[in-house]
Parts: structure tokens; sequence; C-alpha cells
């Protein structure tokens, strides 16, 4: 078996900025020590959203990420635009996050290539 680890392309540590590709050829390499953020607001969140991403609006962004991740975690992270996912990405650093990488274009960037997307429907 191990013969074939060389065949099998493993992806690169996190960068401080990240293009759709890199985070796509870690989640099919398999990579589960990773989190998506998306930090625009709620309702853009359920519009559509990258698969697996989880909704943490800017404004709660350290008060949510301090309970439930590891400041050590992989964390890619979007929003509305290339500034807010900068900021985002400072907030995280700047509170201990080690790991933090801006999903360059967010989730225009992920739709342009095709990419799934989830959509979540508010609960009746």
């Amino acid at each position: 078996m191990s013969a074939f680890l060389g065949l099998i392309p493993t992806p690169g540590p996190i960068q401080p900025q990240s293009r759709v590709y890199d985070l796509k050829a870690r989640l099919d390499w398999g990579e589960p020590a990773l989190t998506i953020v998306d930090v625009r607001d709620r309702q853009d969140f359920n519009a559509c959203h990258i698969t697996g991403a989880v909704s943490i609006p800017l404004g709660n962004l350290v008060v949510q990420s301090s309970g439930n991740f590891e400041l050590d975690r992989d964390i890619y992270v979007y929003g509305e635009t290339d500034d807010e996912t900068a900021i985002a990405a400072t907030t995280l650093r700047d509170a201990g996050y080690t790991h933090v990488s801006e999903l360059r274009g967010g989730l225009a960037a992920w739709k342009a290539v095709s990419y799934p997307v989830e959509v979540t429907t508010p609960a009746a």
C-alpha cells in the first residue's frame, strides 16, 4: 500500500490566502481537520453557501469561535467580499488562531468553477 502513497498528491500546509482550488483539493483528499467559516449574514448563508461551511456572522466571530475551535485548527474563512474576508481572518488571527486562510473570491469564485453549494431552508 505504501508504494501508492507517492502517487496521491498530498495538499500542502494551509496558507494565509487560498484559492478555491486549494480548498477543494484538501476536501477531495479527505482532509477532515479543517473548518470552513462563512462570515456573511445568516440570510445570505441560508440562501447559498459552500458545502460544509458553518455560519458565523462577522460580529459574532470571536465569541462563537472561541467555544468551538482549537487555536491550531485549520480555518478557511470567506465573506461577501475579499475585504470582509480579510477582516474576518485578521479578527481570528488577533484572537490567537494560528492557521487561518482567506478564501479569495469566496462563494462567487467557488460557484464560478461549479463546486458544490448548499441551501439551508429555515425551520418551519
